[in-house]
């Protein structure tokens, strides 16, 4: 028995796989080391995991997750040994391993993350083998849930969106400016918290002004990352996330505009993740 997860922000997806099939499937909040102790992660684990595996005696446990940099993989080690019987490997990776296993299988290719943040690889087939730095949603992520967020609310407080667009947000959202301060620059997870706007982009995406954000954020991402890899006017570029997949038509028009070539989008990698790992891809 295996058990798989890809890790964002946001949520994980767990996957108990036996004799080559899917089992359960279970959902719990996300993990991120740079954000969160290896105690909270633990912690996480062991109150909304734990109580939902058939058996917490696993034979192998590949955890993908973002944040999960060489650094930081002895926090999600530690963790998910606290509580689990592991008798055979325990690999931790990024969660663009995951994408990049689950869009391309063995073959080569672009591949790229576009939910809660961002980032994007060239892959050989085996392994990364460039990786532009996402570098988080202050210096990077573009494209991203958080930067959409932090895009919309800047314009939003800066009148640069059209008075009726202000208004609904003011009337979905009520904060004041000092509360969005406060929980941009002084509490926990600030990124999930300006990711959890980009409904409201969805909801006025028809709007011309939020649709130019939305692409323009887009463009972003693919000149700032994805240009800097070896074939990108000429390989399929693929996507992992639930930004990618919500807001395709304008992630269509960016890649048009851009010159490039849209790939498979998919919006999270744990099909392609069991296939891999159970060796049908």
């Amino acid at each position: 028995m295996i058990l798989l997860a890809d890790s964002g922000s946001t949520k994980t997806d767990w996957c108990v796989v036996d004799n080559g099939q899917s089992i359960k499937e279970i959902k719990t909040r996300g993990t991120n080391p740079f954000f969160q102790t290896e105690d909270e992660i633990s912690q996480e684990i062991l109150t909304s995991l734990v109580p939902q595996l058939p058996t917490t005696n696993i034979e192998d446990v590949f955890f993908y997750g973002a944040g999960c940099t060489p650094e930081k993989l002895p926090i999600l080690e530690a963790a998910l040994k606290r509580h689990l019987n592991i008798t055979g490997r325990c690999e931790v990776a990024t969660d663009m391993l995951a994408a990049a296993r689950s869009l391309c299988g063995h073959q080569p290719g672009i591949a790229c993350i576009l939910g809660t943040g961002s980032n994007s690889c060239a892959y050989d087939g085996e392994k990364i083998t460039k990786n532009v730095s996402p570098l988080g949603f202050i210096l990077g992520d573009e494209g991203s849930g958080a930067v959409l967020g932090k895009t919309l609310v800047g314009d939003v407080l800066k009148n640069q969106l059209p008075q009726s667009v202000i208004d609904r947000f003011h009337e979905k959202f009520p904060f004041t400016n000092a509360e969005i301060i406060d929980r941009v620059y002084r509490q926990k997870l600030p990124n999930r918290f300006l990711a959890s706007f980009v409904p409201f982009l969805a909801e006025n995406i028809d709007e011309p002004a939020i649709y130019s954000l939305v692409v323009d954020s887009f463009r972003r991402f693919l000149v700032r990352n994805v240009r800097q890899y070896e074939g990108w006017n000429t390989l399929p570029i693929g996507f992992n996330g639930s930004i990618a997949y919500y807001y395709r038509r304008p992630l269509e028009d960016a890649l048009k505009a851009e010159g490039m070539t849209l790939g498979q989008i998919i919006q999270a990698p744990m099909e392609g993740l069991v296939a891999y790992h159970t060796g049908r891809i």
